[in-house]
């Protein structure tokens, strides 16, 4: 079954982050924000923005969104991973081709403290800071975003859409719990994989998928070799296809009967 996992039917928290390349790296992300947010819509899911973080001449160096609905974190799961764009950059004047990376995570939403456990305050790190934003509009005059720093892993979440600090800590911690427990879910993995003898890869490693709009139209998902032409179908939320080809091979391969030594 594609949707069996213990989280599947969860929420999801999904976050975007642009790799370096300034300007074409943060359009890049905020292309994949609309896109999510746009599959969202297509399945009738609701949407909230926790954490946007503009680039300073556009785009976004990186967003948080929550996705609520049924299956929600099953379904995106498979996206997690490295995001590859080619094409002709709108912001070189020498019309050259730029090849751009950002960084997709998927947590499930954390419904109760039991799953992740309470935290000891000393084991948290909080900062406040001035909350930023797109050309000096909506920020607040108060060190209202909170970053949160769980000492222990060093994991980060921080949140600084809402306008009291009170609301940004709440979030941060929501955002904060579900990467833990995303966290306990990945040693998991990399358990089982060890002892099937499966090489894990640490950190970014290799884009999941590509989008390439220039020298021709193709959007191709390297794990299932799933392609479509449609690229401007793809990048305006019609991503069901590309999901559910990785979801079946990851079912595929967790089902298959060991072979015989």
């Amino acid at each position: 079954m594609l949707f069996s996992g213990e989280y599947d039917e969860r929420a999801a928290i999904v976050s975007i982050s642009a790799g370096a390349g300034g300007l074409e790296a943060n359009d890049w992300a905020e292309m994949l924000v609309r896109m999510y947010l746009r599959w969202a819509e297509r399945h009738r899911f609701g949407t909230e923005v926790l954490d946007r973080l503009e680039g300073e001449s556009g785009g976004v160096k990186s967003a948080t969104l929550a996705i609520e609905g049924r299956q929600a974190y099953g379904f995106l799961r498979a996206e997690r991973g490295v995001h590859r764009l080619v094409r002709i950059s709108p912001y070189d004047a020498q019309k050259r081709r730029h090849t751009t990376f950002a960084l997709v995570e998927v947590l499930p939403e954390v419904e109760d403290d039991v799953e992740v456990g309470e935290i000891p305050d000393d084991e948290l790190k909080i900062d406040t800071f001035r909350a930023q934003g797109a050309g000096g509009q909506h920020v607040n005059k108060t060190d209202s975003a909170v970053r949160i720093t769980h000492i222990p892993t060093g994991v980060v979440a921080q949140s600084q859409n809402e306008r009291s600090q009170h609301q940004n800590r709440e979030l941060a911690m929501k955002i904060l719990k579900a990467r833990l427990l995303e966290r306990r879910l990945q040693e998991r993995e990399r358990e089982r994989a060890e002892l099937k003898g499966e090489h894990v890869e640490a950190g970014w490693g290799n884009q999941i998928r590509s989008y390439v709009l220039h020298p021709y139209q193709m959007v191709k998902d390297h794990r299932t070799e799933h392609e479509t032409s449609d690229t401007n179908g793809v990048l305006d939320g019609d991503l069901d296809r590309l999901m559910l080809a990785e979801l079946e091979r990851v079912a595929t391969e967790t089902h298959a009967e060991p072979t015989a030594a």
